[in-house]
């Protein structure tokens, strides 16, 4: 027994020996010698079961064979740190490794115990080194060796690193995993708490080594922990801070809110949130508040889709907090290690949908005059259309915009935002980011409900120079938080371009009227859009003037104006000018400086077709009275009770036309063209429109137009039927008659003697306007030219005197083909003249006995010649029963023939034939001149041959 004991005994001591040789022989460079001695130890070692030298002597083989398969070595910049200047244990120190115990042997005794100095021969014996799988089974096998002692547990944890970074060369990430999740449980007894922070930090490197990052930021953030346990009495937050940071690119988390804009979440959410609040956590334990704003902040940007309701509103109110001491801003913040945090804008508070630049007001925006607008056509190709600079062009339109701003007028861009909070969101000092021109924002202030749906925004600011001013974003300040939101890095945002061009400054003009404002806007089919709508209640021929204040409010003077009017009614005929104006007046203060007024008079006159059609005439017939003729032997008046009953209260806008009862409307637009300043001489104006709402009611109308003739050839008379439509009492006048009262609903005739009227002045043919024109619109214009000449002589008003209101009553549009022949001065003008005074109107009298001389004279107005002619004379008495005596021959005699002659008179010409008379008896005696029927008299118009009644009143001699 006592000889197995020092048999097993010699073995240990031999095997030790072996391995304390292999590892000298490895430190000094000696690979294969270093290898023999680790063969040989492990074989006496494994055979006396000495476990924790045999653990050794595998881990030296295993390191000598490292060695042979990679010279460069396994340690990197992270395989290179040890556990310098930890407090390990004393023993711990002194026992490196085993090998490295002190063994008592005496040299000489290696020869006589069987250790040959001379291993030359062994050394040629000596099996190859381990291959790289056998390596790492070995290495498992030496740990499995070493966890059978308590004591070597940092022997352990280093076979531990050593094969995982073999492993790591071999690119076995799995194998080098399971040495991993054995060091993490090997018991180290009671370490310090700075060498617990070295053991997790090289845990985390090993696993960064085999790209197990969100691993190897597991065990860097409980490293991170350690350093602020509650056992250490100066918590190190700073390094605290700096593991926390590393931990970062393993959670798939960036400090860059950028990275967070594009594609899909990457990461554990719910992780990563528990990180950011442990960074904001210790920057404010560093007592760096700026870092507690800028990674809350970060928290709430990129993880608001995760944060519950709840969490919003601790999120928030925590952030508010913060911002009390130290506002958030758009600056770098730059960490004690060097690298710098980026500023975190807030682009999800609220959320952006759609940015629009918005074009000036319709009285604001700027127009091109189109003297110029060719100037600015590009002519650098000579082709009509190139698909290239089409392409080119259809890019310009995404960046540039088709309207202008104006300097110093205010511009808006709108914004469709919305509040993903479960709360009210207050956005304050919300602005937009411009450049290119220099831009004056008006910062505005908005409250959005809580989760509110899109809500629009509009941001207003100021041009103060020209150029093109580009819309980069907008800035906010919310929480306390200063953002700088560009467009470029808002994901899912709608824009139709955000550049746009800014022209000079131009004058602005602000318009007030004497009419008050009206209740319907008016919507022109041209699309212009009306600034100012008024409205005035007229009766039909009555005429008003509105007043016009023009007011320069901007900054420019203003230095031209025109001023147009266009009809939008055209259902309803209009006689006359709707509207007119004088401009010099107004002119003459120009230019308007800022601040001043200049006034400008605009005359409204509805004057609106005066005929009454159908339904009154039924209305007239169903009172019993005739309208059909008027006797003229007694005065006419008549009255026909008032229909106010059958009036609808509000009768509709398209009902029948000519109703009286039916108010008209008649609607136009007045464009104020107007510019000034340095926009004035680049070529820019404004158009400025004011509607006009005007509500005709009918005053009186012309039931019927007749005439009469008169005692003159050259003069007729005109009976016009006049009806009051009104409820009040109505006066008519015409020149030279007097006035006409009428009660309401009555109708009455007023008969006027007027000249008859020549028209040869007016074009007969078409070839006098042209060969293009249309005959049939030629003669409509002549009757509407010659029915005005009529209606100005007429010159027929009316008045209402209980309202102190007056108008015309236009005959314009009611003569008939017939009332103009009668009223129509015939082209070829009679003249018979007795004793030389013309006869036309009063008796002439003369002598018995006494020989009466006769001239009958012709003037020709006509374009052509006419004649000759043959009249003649013959006397007749008017018994005044209806019976003409012929039978003269005994009480007048002619002196000569009673047939006289006329030559034939050329355009513009006259002529005339004289003959004599005797009267041989007092009494009165007509003249009755005819014509003989020959070929000169039939080509002519019957109406030419329109003498004059010729009335002789013979006296006594004696008398």
């Amino acid at each position: 027994m006592l000889l197995g004991l020092k048999r097993h005994y010699k073995k240990r001591c031999q095997g030790r020996m072996r391995k304390h040789v292999g590892d000298l022989c490895l430190q000094a460079g000696m690979l294969q010698d270093s290898l023999v001695h680790y063969h040989m130890s492990v074989e006496l070692l494994r055979s006396v079961n000495d476990f924790l030298w045999l653990g050794a002597a595998l881990e030296g083989l295993c390191s000598a064979s490292v060695i042979c398969h990679y010279p460069g070595g396994t340690g990197g910049k992270t395989g290179a740190r040890r556990f310098q200047g930890s407090s390990l244990p004393a023993e711990a120190a002194n026992r490196h490794r085993p090998g490295a115990q002190e063994v008592l042997i005496d040299p000489g005794a290696l020869t006589t115990n069987g250790i040959n100095p001379d291993t030359s021969a062994e050394i040629g014996r000596a099996k190859n080194c381990l291959s790289p799988e056998d390596i790492i089974d070995k290495y498992k096998e030496a740990i499995s060796y070493y966890s059978k002692y308590k004591n070597a547990g940092v022997i352990e944890l280093e076979a531990c690193v050593k094969a995982v970074r073999v492993l790591a060369i071999q690119k076995r990430s799995m194998d080098a995993s399971e040495f991993l999740q054995n060091a993490v449980y090997i018991n180290l007894r009671q370490l310090s708490e700075e060498e617990k922070i070295q053991r997790y930090s090289i845990l985390s490197e090993l696993y960064e080594l085999i790209g197990f990052h969100r691993k190897s930021a597991f065990f860097k953030r409980v490293a991170a922990m350690q350093c602020v346990a509650p056992s250490i009495s100066e918590p190190g937050w700073r390094a605290c801070y700096k593991l926390l940071l590393e931990t970062l690119p393993g959670y798939s988390l960036s400090l860059d809110p950028k990275d967070f804009s594009r594609g899909t979440h990457r990461g554990w959410a719910a992780v990563q949130m528990r990180l950011l609040h442990e960074l904001v956590y210790a920057s404010r334990r560093m007592g760096n508040p700026a870092l507690s704003v800028r990674h809350l902040s970060f928290l709430l940007q990129t993880m608001l889709d995760f944060l519950s309701d709840q969490e919003k509103k601790d999120v928030t109110q925590s952030l508010e907090n913060y911002t009390c001491k130290c506002p958030g801003t758009m600056e770098l913040l730059t960490l004690p290690g060097g690298p710098t945090l980026p500023p975190v804008p807030f682009t999800k508070l609220p959320i952006v949908r759609r940015v629009k630049l918005l074009n000036l007001p319709a009285s604001l925006r700027p127009q091109k005059m189109k003297s110029l607008l060719g100037q600015n056509v590009s002519t650098k190709s000579p082709f009509i259309y190139s698909p290239i600079i089409a392409h080119n062009r259809g890019e310009e339109r995404n960046k540039k915009i088709d309207f202008q701003w104006v300097q110093g007028d205010v511009c808006e861009v709108q914004l469709m935002v919305y509040n993903p909070m479960p709360f009210e969101l207050r956005v304050e000092n919300m602005g937009l980011l411009t450049s290119g021109v220099d831009f004056e924002s008006l910062p505005a202030a908005l409250s959005l409900p809580a989760e509110s749906g899109l809500y629009p925004v509009t941001l207003v600011g100021v041009p103060q120079t020209t150029g093109m001013i580009t819309v980069n974003g907008y800035h906010t300040t919310v929480f306390g938080v200063f953002s700088d939101c560009l467009l470029d890095d808002l994901p899912g945002v709608k824009t139709s371009g955000s550049t746009v061009e800014v022209i000079p400054a131009l004058p602005r003009l602000q318009i007030s009227t004497s009419l008050p404002r009206s209740a319907h806007s008016l919507q022109p089919s041209s699309g212009d859009e009306i600034s100012t709508n008024v409205s005035v209640q007229l009766y039909n021929g009555e005429a008003q003037q509105l007043v016009i204040q023009l007011e320069n409010i901007g900054t420019e003077p203003l230095e031209t104006l025109e001023v147009t009017s266009r009809l939008l009614t055209t259902k309803e005929k209009l006689y006359g000018d709707f509207l007119s104006w004088n401009l010099e007046e107004t002119l003459a203060q120009f230019p308007l400086q800022p601040g001043k007024v200049a006034t400008l008079v605009i005359n409204i006159k509805a004057k609106l077709d005066f005929s009454c059609q159908e339904n009154l005439l039924q209305d007239l017939s169903d009172d019993g009275i005739s309208v059909s003729g008027f006797p003229l032997c007694s005065p006419f008046r008549q009255v026909v009770r008032p229909r106010v009953e059958s009036k609808p209260v509000n009768a509709p806008e398209g009902g029948k036309p000519g109703d009286p009862s039916h108010m008209k409307t008649l609607e136009a637009i007045l464009n104020f063209k107007y510019s000034g300043g340095p926009g004035h001489a680049e070529g820019y104006y404004r158009n400025l429109s004011l509607g006009l709402h005007v509500e005709a009611e009918p005053s009186v109308f012309f039931t019927r137009v007749t005439t009469l003739p008169a005692t003159s050839t050259r003069q007729c008379h005109l009976l016009l039927d006049i009806f009051n439509s009104t409820e009040h009492e109505v006066t008519v006048s015409a020149r030279g008659n007097e006035e006409l009262i009428l009660h309401a609903g009555e109708c009455q005739r007023m008969a006027i003697q007027v000249d008859k009227f020549s028209f040869e002045s007016f074009p007969e043919s078409p070839g006098e306007k042209g060969q293009l024109a249309n005959p049939k619109q030629l003669e409509e214009e002549r009757q509407e030219a010659r029915g005005l000449e009529i209606d100005s002589k007429l010159d027929v008003h009316w008045r209402i005197p209980s309202l102190k209101r007056t108008g015309e009553a236009s005959v314009e549009g009611l003569l008939s083909q017939l009332v103009l022949e009668h009223l129509h001065l015939a082209p070829l003008q009679w003249d018979v003249l007795v004793d030389g005074q013309p006869c036309d109107c009063e008796a002439a009298a003369c002598r018995v006995g006494d020989p009466v001389r006769l001239e009958v004279r012709l003037t020709n107005q006509s374009p052509r010649s006419v004649g000759p002619f043959a009249l003649t004379v013959a006397p007749f008495q008017d018994h005044q029963n209806g019976v003409h005596n012929y039978d003269l021959h005994d009480a007048v005699s002619f002196v000569g023939s009673s047939t006289f002659y006329l030559d034939a008179v050329q355009p513009s010409g006259q002529s005339a034939c004289l003959g004599a008379l005797l009267f041989l008896y007092t009494g009165d005696f007509f003249l009755h001149i005819r014509f003989h029927q020959d070929s000169a008299s039939k080509e002519l118009p019957p109406s030419w041959f329109c003498l004059p009644s010729v009335h002789v009143r013979a006296l006594d001699a004696q008398a």
